[in-house]
């Protein structure tokens, strides 16, 4: 290649990009993103925090349960997901299933009762002339198994979120990110450039 060329990219395309400019903005957005990127972690832990409260407590669990899927659908670095490589496990509504299984269990007691009374006046009707009601028993057992309720229990798949978040973001830390990326990249270039056209040009 003409050096005539090299000397002109060097002297005037290339050396008036300073390296310490490209060394500050590389730095300065690394740090933006590094604390950008850990503000949104610590959102993802108070939203988390208030999905688990809201839990225990009875409360409105689907709106905060709502507000940390969008929040951590729309930020980098708040995955909440199951697997081998999960910081954090997934959303488990612990008290919500509870409560759930107890009040099944509940109502299949109260049925089971209502069973066994519907149980007793057909094995009455069946064996009038049994006082003692010792050769009944047996008819009761039968008819409770045939037409007791049990209780099915709930799944707890669907009290188990995961929530996935984007590689990247257009937030602040998504922003700093890139801008990081394009100046280590034309910072790199600039010293390869540099070093390659100033050896060219001697």
């Amino acid at each position: 290649m003409d050096k005539k060329l090299l000397h002109y990219l060097w002297t005037s395309k290339i050396r008036p990009v300073k390296i310490w400019y490209l060394l500050v903005i590389f730095l300065v957005s690394a740090a933006v993103a590094v604390f950008a990127l850990r503000q949104n972690n610590l959102t993802m832990i108070t939203l988390r925090d208030q999905v688990y409260a809201a839990d225990k407590n009875n409360q409105d669990v689907e709106a905060a349960l709502q507000k940390l899927r969008a929040y951590v659908y729309g930020h980098m670095n708040t995955k909440l997901a199951s697997g081998d490589d999960a910081v954090y496990p997934p959303i488990q509504l612990k008290y919500t299933y509870e409560r759930l299984q107890n009040a099944a269990q509940t109502q299949a007691q109260q049925n089971n009762s209502q069973t066994y009374n519907a149980a007793q006046q057909y094995c009455e009707q069946q064996d009038s002339t049994d006082f003692s009601g010792r050769n009944r028993v047996p008819c009761v057992e039968k008819y409770v198994s045939e037409h007791g309720v049990r209780v099915a229990k709930i799944p707890d798949a669907m009290y188990k979120f995961d929530f996935v978040s984007p590689s990247w973001s257009p937030d602040i830390a998504g922003f700093s990110v890139a801008i990081a990326v394009v100046a280590l990249i034309l910072l790199i270039l600039r010293v390869g450039l540099g070093y390659v056209l100033k050896r060219y040009t001697k």
